[in-house]
């Protein structure tokens, strides 16, 4: 075979090759993480963790300034949010964890013709909750939040906050109203926990549970 015929097959043979990933790309379920600076940022470190593990999920991941001082308050993680590297975070990296700062207006979660499956901001602020439920784009997780709702995604918030004034309530309301799913970071019994592990898992499992992804994580009532 000449030259000219080398190369032609190995051209197709790249194409075949990039049609093929970009195929088994396609197949990924694309899911917005976001980690706000509500105290328990440990919620979003095991949610992280657990996606992971799914080969078939692609995870974007974006974390405001106030998340990244509560993860370093809380549990002593410190993450350089323009030099980011995932093994900081929950220590192993992945290929399917693709992270976006805060203040990066073009990234693709910010389109709302970036298909994704929907997102999770966890913990959720109730600053973040005010400002999503007013339609304020101050950030890049306000503003794939945002994108959710317009687009008619799914869209799950886990405020942990307590007391609740009326104004987080209202606000919640608001959102509820809109269809987002209001998920308190309130961790069931039923399940035995022996552990803060168990009652972890057991708010992953009710997020994931949003998004028809199984985890396995808890004995599940009656089942």
């Amino acid at each position: 075979m000449d030259i000219i015929g080398i190369l032609r097959k190995r051209t197709h043979l790249l194409k075949f090759e990039y049609d093929f990933l970009r195929g088994e790309f396609n197949k990924l379920k694309r899911l917005i993480v976001g980690i706000t600076g509500a105290s328990a940022g440990i919620y979003g470190v095991r949610l992280l963790e657990v996606l992971t593990k799914h080969e078939d999920i692609e995870v974007h991941l974006t974390i405001s300034s106030s998340g990244a001082r509560a993860l370093l308050e809380e549990l002593q993680i410190k993450v350089d949010l323009d030099n980011f590297e995932l093994e900081s975070l929950i220590g192993i990296s992945s290929p399917r964890v693709i992270y976006h700062h805060e203040s990066d207006i073009a990234a693709p979660i910010a389109s709302g013709s970036f298909r994704t499956a929907g997102m999770i901001v966890a913990p959720c602020s109730m600053g973040s909750v005010a400002s999503i439920a007013g339609g304020m784009s101050r950030n890049l997780i306000q503003r794939a939040a945002d994108v959710c709702i317009k687009e008619n995604r799914k869209l799950v918030l886990v405020p942990r906050e307590t007391p609740l004034s009326s104004i987080h309530l209202e606000n919640m309301l608001k959102l509820s109203r809109m269809g987002v799913c209001v998920l308190p970071a309130m961790p069931g019994f039923y399940h035995y926990p022996k552990n803060v592990d168990d009652l972890l898992n057991f708010i992953v499992t009710k997020i994931l549970d949003q998004f028809g992804i199984d985890t396995k994580l808890i004995q599940r009532w009656k089942e």
